[in-house]
């Protein structure tokens, strides 16, 4: 990676999202932009800045040809890959407004975005797509064009193929004329209660985000980003799409998450950008392995994780030098760098957000020599507020607040946060946008938190606590946590507003379910078994076990087990995998009402 920031391309240097495409193309024309894996050839293909750009100009040509105005809406609902840059670059160069589609979103909350935004063309993947989609894409008036990236047998006048839509050539990249401040995109948060609602976000917001977060963790034209978040999720897309352009560095699309785990020993990537789950599955993976091997391989992982963290403290000047510290060269040599390896060997720089990282799941990585970095922030802040840096991280905290971003403590602890980052508002809700920004500016964002040596902490949620009958608090995002890091769990939501005591529902992971089932007498492919006593018993030790720095209050008397997962299909989770907590109580009330039953 190249050293200091003058390789960097400013927000004034790029004024618009657009702008900083048409500077990185100018800079760095014969570099590879994006790799990504062509299947019809089975071989990774690199694309370079200049091809990118003549793509992006026809894709222009194209949209252009719809007689489409500055400030129309059209939606991307591509899995990550060169054609949702384009897609994206063609429309914010000719000032139109994009809106992001979860790939796996139901079709229903789909078509609410379309017709509430008013999109008049979507770009999708596949028939596939187009069959989910087909049945609700009625209820959107405005919508004139689909564009499919694949060929679909259908008579609807509004498809077109990508082969068919794109002309053969364009004119040359247009990127001028427009308004910094003008909205670049609606982005609808997925809520976990109601309708989601379309979060503006002007070129400026995004510009300025992902320049202050580029200058707090440097990335350069020798990083290479390995693309798996969903794009549609604003902290891949400020920090692992545009980050990237301002830097010149290359962004590599991975294949799925299902096959991560491949494309990191393939792609060999220097920067990853995770959610805490990607982290915590192979958490639990290396701790599964452990319980079956033999003693000296646990003890030995246990030692290299416990030295390369006094290492990590030390030189983060909150520990003194250890003798022990001598023994690191044998400890890497022996399990830092194969468990390394399963990442790639190369990665210089772990970035870690959009939920919180459990401290022992961070120190594991740390431990072993990973350069791990939790963030914060929310859609409404474009997205980032705080991350900490290499020299100075403390994993307990999200950080201090990137360059230009205000922070403080408002009423019941609340962080309130303010920049050139916060959000223009919701999309047609000026009520919900004054709720959330204050006269001030502020930008309430609804977490607890506590502000130490310059280092944001978060706290809890306002509005995630669950009130028991005797009134005693908990958290339950927080026992959450730290029951989800034993690998027997693949989901938990623990629930017990207004009721004597806490209970859990808990999606088992059958792997470790069959042994756990087999240890207990049981047989694991019988469900009921997942019913019985001695497999409750079983799996209330386990619960206790990781609740045991917990207050007494705060503990899981009894638990469902079951055996199918919660999905965005069912509505139960978000499309950023949140829980939708009245929803999953709604669809198990005869198991929740089970539970509580002679009390």
């Amino acid at each position: 990676m190249s050293g200091g920031t003058a390789h960097f391309i400013t927000p004034e240097q790029a004024g618009t999202l657009a702008g900083l495409f048409r500077e990185r193309v100018h800079r760095s024309a014969d570099a590879v932009a994006y790799r990504e894996y062509d299947s019809d050839t089975a071989a990774w293909r690199e694309y370079r800045w200049e091809e990118t750009a003549r793509l992006a100009a026809r894709h222009q040509a194209a949209l252009g040809a719809e007689g489409l105005a500055p400030g129309d809406r059209v939606a991307v609902m591509l899995r990550n890959c060169r054609d949702w840059v384009v897609f994206d670059q063609a429309a914010l160069g000719l000032g139109l407004v994009v809106v992001p589609l979860y790939v796996e979103d139901r079709p229903e909350n789909s078509a609410y975005i379309l017709r509430d935004a008013g999109v008049r063309v979507l770009f999708i993947e596949d028939a596939e797509q187009w069959e989910r989609l087909r049945r609700t894409l009625g209820e959107v008036p405005t919508l004139q064009r689909v564009v499919t990236r694949e060929p679909v047998a259908d008579t609807d006048p509004r498809l077109r193929s990508l082969a068919q839509w794109l002309p053969q050539t364009g004119e040359p990249f247009r990127s001028g004329g427009m308004d910094p401040a003008e909205p670049a995109t609606i982005v609808y948060t997925s809520g976990t209660t109601g309708r989601p609602k379309g979060v503006m976000l002007s070129h400026r917001n995004i510009l300025s985000n992902a320049y202050a977060s580029l200058c707090a963790v440097p990335a350069g034209p020798g990083d290479d980003f390995l693309s798996f978040l969903p794009l549609s999720h604003t902290l891949e897309r400020t920090a692992g799409y545009y980050l990237p352009i301002i830097s010149g560095a290359t962004v590599t699309f991975a294949r799925s998450v299902a096959q991560l785990a491949e494309d990191l020993q393939i792609v060999r990537p220097t920067v990853l950008i995770s959610v805490p789950r990607i982290y915590e599955r192979v958490h639990n993976r290396l701790r599964a392995q452990l319980e079956e091997s033999p003693p000296l391989v646990r003890r030995l992982f246990d030692a290299t994780v416990t030295v390369g963290w006094g290492r990590f403290l030390h030189r983060q000047g909150r520990g003194p030098w250890r003798t022990s510290f001598l023994l690191w060269p044998l400890l890497q040599r022996l399990v830092s760098r194969k468990v390394m390896a399963r990442l790639g060997g190369q990665m210089r720089v772990a970035m870690c957000g959009g939920a919180p990282l459990s401290p022992d799941v961070a120190r594991v990585f740390i431990g072993l020599g990973l350069e791990l970095l939790q963030g914060y922030g929310l859609t409404e802040a474009s997205p980032v507020i705080g991350v900490n840096r290499p020299a100075d991280n403390d994993p307990a905290s999200i950080g201090p607040p990137i360059d230009g971003v205000e922070v403080r403590i408002g009423a019941n602890g609340e962080l309130l946060a303010r920049g050139p980052n916060v959000m223009l508002g919701y999309w047609n809700q000026p009520q919900a946008t004054a709720q959330m920004i204050d006269a001030e500016g502020w930008l309430h964002t609804g977490d607890k938190a506590r502000i130490e040596n310059g280092h944001i902490y978060i706290t809890g949620r306002l509005k995630e606590i669950i009130v028991l009958a005797n009134g005693e608090k908990v958290s339950p995002a927080d026992m959450e946590l730290a029951v989800s890091l034993d690998p027997l769990f693949d989901q938990v939501m623990v629930f017990g507003e207004g009721r004597p005591y806490l209970c859990a529902l808990a999606v088992l992971n059958v792997d470790v379910w069959r042994v756990l089932a087999e240890e207990s007498g049981l047989d694991p492919e019988d469900p009921a078994s997942l019913r019985s006593e001695a497999a409750r018993t079983a799996v209330l030790e386990r619960i206790a076990r990781r609740l045991a720095s917990f207050p007494g209050h705060a503990q899981v008397r009894r638990v469902a087990l079951l055996p199918e997962p919660w999905t965005i299909e069912a509505d139960l989770i978000t499309p950023t995998m949140k829980l939708r907590r009245e929803q999953i109580l709604e669809h198990h009330a005869d198991r929740v009402a089970a539970l509580y039953e002679g009390h």
